[in-house]
């Protein structure tokens, strides 16, 4: 009777700890502050996917405002030593890690409105690239623009000498082509900068004025020449990947690519929404290039972008290949 009710009772533990020995929460970490549109636009239908499509065997936790550590450039190696199990950032951060990916921020490689599907179609170009992650999602943001604390830019020569926040060495390279100083510096870092006179301004999206609260110390905007257009990626550790089950690892996955396309549409939405706001605001203004300005801009940055394919193709990264496949699909 002893040894009937001790297996009754052994079979009921097992029973109950099952779920809980195959239950995995996922740390999500990201620089942006709590209140950044991500969380709700991306993460939270991220975490919805997930737990649904795993009857809750997976949860996800998001750790924001770099909660798991500071520095936006470190979440790339925070991810592969499995500090955190996901992470939000910037390829144009640890730019030596991703020369391929960082080609579709070059000015007219990628339409705004149009590039996450391309990049997403073509994702298995990058696969090298990532090797050492799992690629959940990578996504472009709304087109650069220029930000500046007190100077109007409504010509290329008043871009002269101003020294410009630029997010990526290829950003860098078209500032400068447009004979301003680039100056790389994480997004958190723009607002004291400006602010202090450390830099002129800034080249980053119209969602910054808010996310970053960059509208407080940002008098004019400039915006119609091509210009970059920076990419988000969601990565994630292999191991913690590798620890779910097949079925479980396909509902995170594919969580990823519907968590890219949920944040292109919401950057270009709260973009537009944002510019729109700011040029509306008294003491601001959004400078739009007439056609002829545009264009002293597109030449400028024409040779750079030829320059930067070239390079990448003579160092084996099949440049050419990428970009095309981005241009047709």
């Amino acid at each position: 009777m002893f040894k009937t009710v001790l297996q009754a009772a052994i079979t009921a533990a097992v029973l109950v700890a099952a779920p809980l020995a195959s239950a995995h929460d996922l740390k999500l970490a990201d620089f942006q502050p709590p209140s950044h549109f991500v969380v709700g636009s991306v993460y939270e239908p991220f975490k919805t996917s997930v737990e649904t499509a795993t009857g809750g065997e997976v949860t996800v936790t998001f750790y924001m405002g770099g909660e798991l550590g500071p520095g936006p450039s470190e979440q790339y190696n925070r991810t592969v030593e499995g500090v955190t199990d996901i992470a939000f950032g910037l390829p144009g951060y640890t730019a030596a890690n991703f020369p391929k990916t960082l080609l579709t921020e070059l000015p007219g490689v990628i339409d705004a409105a149009t590039g996450t599907d391309h990049i997403l179609a073509n994702m298995d170009m990058l696969s090298n690239e990532y090797r050492r992650v799992a690629l959940l999602g990578l996504w472009n943001n709304a087109p650069n623009l220029l930000l500046s604390a007190s100077k109007p830019i409504g010509t290329l020569e008043d871009l002269q000498g101003m020294k410009i926040r630029v997010p990526s060495r290829n950003a860098g390279l078209v500032v400068e082509a447009w004979g301003a100083t680039p100056v790389s510096m994480p997004a958190p870092e723009i607002y004291n900068a400006m602010q202090t006179g450390v830099i002129d301004g800034a080249m980053i999206d119209a969602t910054a004025l808010k996310a970053f609260k960059l509208g407080e110390v940002t008098k004019f905007v400039t915006q119609g020449m091509k210009t970059t257009i920076s990419s988000f990626f969601l990565i994630m550790n292999r191991d913690a990947l590798g620890e779910l089950t097949d079925e479980q690892r396909q509902a995170v996955t594919e969580a990823g690519r519907q968590a890219a396309r949920h944040g292109h549409d919401a950057w270009q939405s709260t973009a537009e929404t944002v510019l729109a706001d700011f040029g509306s605001t008294d003491g601001k203004e959004v400078i739009t290039l007439p056609a002829g300005e545009a264009a002293k801009f597109d030449a400028g940055s024409a040779p750079v972008v030829e320059r930067v394919i070239s390079e990448a193709d003579g160092s084996g990264i099949e440049a050419t290949a990428f970009v095309e496949a981005l241009k047709s699909n």
